[in-house]
């Protein structure tokens, strides 16, 4: 039960905990507080920002639910509803949360629905293959 649970809750965490201010001030400004910085070797320097680390953090997690996606087994079904509703909580959290109403929640949104999407066609891509009819 424990590996259907959508990792994309992670970084939906982190927004929200941001949110209330336990990494800083709190409010849509920790987005932009600087995590770290690099010196390249053009002479620029290269910033990221709380709000970038988290959709770094959330691309990496699509890749693994993509992949918990090819799976073939009775947890398959949970975790795609799991992920709907993970994504359904994203919706209404920007609809309705002042504080959610920004481009970094946004791209987060929309990275949960593409794991919605993906899921259930790699689901049924899969399902198709393992059906066979007397061949």
């Amino acid at each position: 039960m424990i590996a259907a649970i959508p990792l994309l809750i992670l970084p939906f965490a982190l927004y929200n905990i941001a949110m209330t201010g336990v990494f800083g001030g709190g409010g849509i400004a920790v987005l932009d507080s600087q995590v770290m910085s690099l010196s390249m070797l053009s002479g620029a320097t290269w910033t990221m920002s709380f709000g970038d680390l988290l959709i770094v953090i959330a691309l990496a997690l699509l890749f693994v639910e993509i992949l918990k996606a090819t799976r073939t087994s009775s947890k398959t079904l949970m975790d795609h509803l799991l992920s709907m509703v993970l994504f359904i909580v994203f919706l209404v959290e920007f609809l309705l949360v002042g504080n959610a109403a920004t481009q970094i929640f946004f791209i987060l949104m929309m990275i949960s629905f593409i794991d919605v999407i993906a899921g259930f066609s790699v689901s049924m891509r899969t399902a198709g293959r393992d059906v066979s009819i007397g061949l």
